[in-house]
């Protein structure tokens, strides 16, 4: 498994990575090897480094990639988002998985690539004599890449559940590595996040003004999400509220909803900017090409299910502004579908070289909401945690919630409220659904879902290459 990753790293590093935004940094014979005194000589070739494992997450193919879409595409269709799939005999949409379905395999190879390019830039750094590299960059840099490795160990550990913990790029040590406990990896994402956190500035300076590099508040931001997934209740309600009270910078969209997904809005936290010169996804962000039709009213969709629907309450905002609907023909039926449209730019307008009117949400302040009140939910007293989806609703133009609600009434609230506002994002539903140990009965009842093979599916299948490669893995169970 890792002898055959760590190799492309090792060319990554001393080519890939030094792709910035903006021009490949000329590095002459790049070797099979880490080149520290070449790769990280200085402070603009150690900025390209990290920007270039930045630039690989958002601009591979979409749907190959754990962080340019396909995390969100196979959420939606494992859990209860989607309802008549342009495929219906997708594995993924019946959960039926077997250990031959490899479009996960996407997902694995995705994040541990760019896990090695993190610790290729951690190790770099670090090992770095140079004195034109100042200290300071030093610091904010490995952060940095200590935030991006967290972010990808999240999204493997609810993936695939344990996995191994790779923290150096040191082919020595990561060959016939064993899968480490996901409680071990939680530990290493939580020492990254709040290493991140504290030295992360705290504007958006490094991305010039955009926000498109993790500051403190995003490291913040992803550990108030951590604390409520391990049941560190009162620390996410700690650092969530470390990240609403920054109202200079983070403000909610109370106007127009159809705001919130543009770059840079008062809403965003982090997002990721696509290269627009990319053929098939020009100034889109990628996944959007995927999710919205072609024609957008004519063309062929996917339809969203009876229960993402339900979420909604009468004149709730977000359904009106972030989903749209199709008319198409298949075979001789006319069928109608419901898509999302929380980006409104995609395949039907997207032009090759033009400006992005939108970069790739990946955390935005409204989740921060949901996470505080969930976890006051739990935490007590109830009343506060009402208050924070209470925030959402209005700004939804729907009812409040009445702040007397009992323990059951306001988990059950707060999952509802999560569905509507972080549906067909970056898995939310789908994870929301094991971690609070509602997947079997929700997913079960549904048609397409039946006959429920087991709880196992909730973790997808190790890829199958990398069990031959690596006879120190297992597979996960019944696969």
């Amino acid at each position: 498994m890792l002898n055959h990753h760590t190799n492309k790293l090792l060319l990554f590093i001393s080519a890939f990575l030094l792709v910035s935004c903006d021009k490949l940094l000329e590095i002459p014979e790049p070797k099979n090897s880490l080149t520290t005194e070449k790769v990280f000589n200085n402070e603009t070739q150690a900025k390209g480094a990290m920007a270039g494992v930045l630039t690989q997450m958002i601009n591979s193919s979409a749907y190959g990639s754990f962080s340019a879409g396909l995390s969100s595409q196979l959420g939606r269709t494992s859990a209860d988002e989607l309802d008549n799939v342009l495929n219906p005999g997708d594995n993924y949409y019946r959960n039926a998985l077997t250990a031959q379905d490899g479009q996960s395999n996407g997902i694995w190879n995705s994040a541990y690539q760019t896990i090695y390019g993190a610790n290729g830039v951690i190790e770099g750094i670090a090992e770095s004599k140079s004195p034109l590299l100042g200290e300071k960059l030093r610091k904010e840099l490995t952060a940095e890449a200590k935030f991006i490795r967290a972010f990808c160990y999240f999204y493997l550990v609810n993936t695939y559940g344990d996995v191994p913990l790779v923290l150096t790029i040191n082919l020595a040590k990561n060959t016939n590595i064993e899968r480490t406990p996901t409680t071990k990896v939680y530990e290493q994402i939580v020492t990254d996040l709040k290493d991140a956190a504290n030295i992360l500035p705290a504007d958006y300076a490094s991305g010039n003004g955009e926000r498109i590099r993790a500051n403190k508040w995003a490291a913040k931001a992803l550990l108030a999400r951590v604390y409520l997934y391990t049941g560190n209740y009162g620390d996410a309600i700690l650092e969530a509220t470390d990240v609403i009270g920054q109202t200079s910078l983070y403000q909610l969209e109370l106007v127009d909803l159809n705001k919130v997904f543009l770059k840079n809005s008062s809403e965003s936290i982090w997002q990721l900017q696509q290269n627009t010169q990319v053929d098939f996804s020009g100034n889109a962000v990628p996944e959007a090409i995927y999710l919205m039709p072609s024609p957008l009213h004519t063309g062929v969709s996917s339809d969203l299910s009876p229960n993402l629907l339900r979420a909604f309450d009468e004149g709730d905002l977000r359904k009106a502004a972030w989903i749209d609907s199709t008319d198409f023909v298949s075979g001789s039926n006319m069928v109608h579908a419901r898509f999302v449209y929380k980006y409104k730019t995609g395949l039907h307008n997207k032009v090759v070289n033009a400006e992005a009117p939108e970069y790739y949400m990946v955390l935005r302040l409204a989740e921060m909401y949901l996470v505080r009140g969930e976890a006051r939910v739990l935490n007590g007293p109830i009343s506060t945690g009402i208050e924070d989806l209470n925030v959402l609703r209005r700004r939804a133009g729907v009812d409040p919630l009445p702040t007397s609600l009992g323990k059951e009434e306001a988990l059950a609230a707060v999952a509802k409220e999560r569905q509507a506002e972080l549906f067909g994002e970056w898995a939310h539903r789908w994870f929301d659904l094991k971690r609070t140990g509602k997947a079997e009965a929700v997913l079960s009842a549904i048609p397409a879902k039946q006959p429920w093979r087991g709880n196992y599916q909730l973790l997808y299948p190790i890829p199958k290459e990398e069990l031959e490669r690596n006879h120190f893995l297992k597979q996960n169970p019944n696969y």
